[in-house]
């Protein structure tokens, strides 16, 4: 199976407004009093780290259930707000849309499964339509109703036995992002033990969103990284054409197998080698087919993949994943501006494109 390819994914994203060199006012990003947002805020608030090094600013926080890094080059006071409006920006995507946040909308939804709609702004309108068109680029391998069976194969916690079929086949009949319901202005699952879970796109999505937001405020160089998903655009601050960006190696976490030159693009990795779990002498990985309800088991250990944006990236990388070396080789080299590499067990298998980009 090859994917098609007839569409090319681009975050819903704000156009940035004026020449890019002339720099805009600073984007004012408020905090919602929805979602008990303020509580989220105060949590990433703790984990911050704002200084100045090498002619960048950078600015780090856990947030997203990951490290998040954002370099860039600004003056202090544009700087300074900056840091607030992405802060807040953060806090109030994170309150709304994760399915860990018991106040947040993607909680209630799931809570009113099989039961009454829940209205929706034209924000989360947005969000809904992407997963939606991303569902339908990748024939439903990225769905976002997968959470009966991500909570099944709970890679977190110790195991001593694997679900079993029947355990399988129910919780594959909770999933079907075709069951879930959508109108202008509400949403509802349509069957009792359905829920969402946004993790497969939300935080390539908001990598996107902190970029353009970037863009608007002003700022006409920076990299922005959430968990290693990351996008950059003008020069960096060392004077190079490009930013040098590591592919981790699977087999030695922690080092980088080669790197990239990348310049006004995203990139995005998936791997199955940090948070899996072996029993029996069998690996589990955390990366679904959702086709079967099992991990994904084709030998494949990480995929990397450079796009326009980061959730062309994300959602790639996710689909060359499952497809496994011989399709996803496929998907990538027909995929028009994107580049890619695939590490199995037995060796690299990389875009045509690939090594204009590697670096050292």
């Amino acid at each position: 199976m090859v994917l098609s390819t007839s569409h090319k994914v681009v975050a819903d994203l704000p156009r940035p407004a004026g020449s890019p060199t002339t720099p805009a006012r600073p984007v004012p990003v408020g905090l919602s009093d929805q979602f008990n947002t303020a509580a989220i805020l105060k949590r990433i608030q703790e984990s911050v780290a704002f200084s100045f090094r090498e002619g960048a600013h950078e600015l780090t926080f856990r947030a997203l259930g990951t490290q998040c890094r954002i370099s860039f080059i600004a003056p202090p006071a544009l700087a300074a707000a900056f840091r607030t409006a992405a802060l807040n920006w953060i806090a109030n995507f994170e309150a709304k849309f994760s399915r860990f946040w018991p106040e947040s909308l993607i909680t209630r939804i799931n809570q009113a499964a099989g039961g009454d709609w829940i209205p929706v702004d034209a924000e989360t309108e947005r969000i809904f339509a992407l997963c939606n068109e991303l569902h339908f680029l990748t024939r439903g391998i990225i769905d976002p109703t997968a959470l009966p069976l991500i909570q099944l194969w709970n890679w977190k916690e110790p195991r001593t036995t694997v679900p079993t079929d029947a355990e399988i086949t129910a919780a594959r009949g909770r999933v079907g992002w075709r069951k879930v319901q959508r109108t202008p202005g509400k949403i509802r699952l349509s069957e009792a033990g359905m829920s969402l879970d946004l993790g497969g796109i939300g935080k390539e999505y908001a990598v996107d969103q902190i970029s353009q937001l970037a863009r608007n405020s002003g700022i006409t160089s920076a990299l922005v990284d959430f968990g290693a998903d990351l996008r950059v655009f003008g020069p960096p601050p060392d004077g190079r054409p490009a930013w040098h960006i590591g592919l981790e190696d699977p087999v030695r976490p922690g080092s980088c197998w080669t790197g990239l030159a990348v310049r006004n693009a995203a990139v995005a990795t998936s791997g199955d080698y940090l948070r899996r779990f072996e029993l029996n002498g069998v690996r589990y990985g955390h990366i679904l087919d959702i086709r079967t309800g099992r991990p994904v088991a084709n030998g494949v250990r990480s995929v990397s993949v450079m796009a326009p944006t980061c959730t062309q990236a994300g959602m790639l990388t996710t689909s060359i994943f499952v497809l496994g070396a011989v399709e996803g080789a496929q998907l990538l080299d027909s995929t028009i501006g994107v580049t890619g590499a695939i590490i199995t067990d037995t060796g690299t298998v990389t875009g045509r494109t690939f090594f204009n980009h590697a670096t050292t």
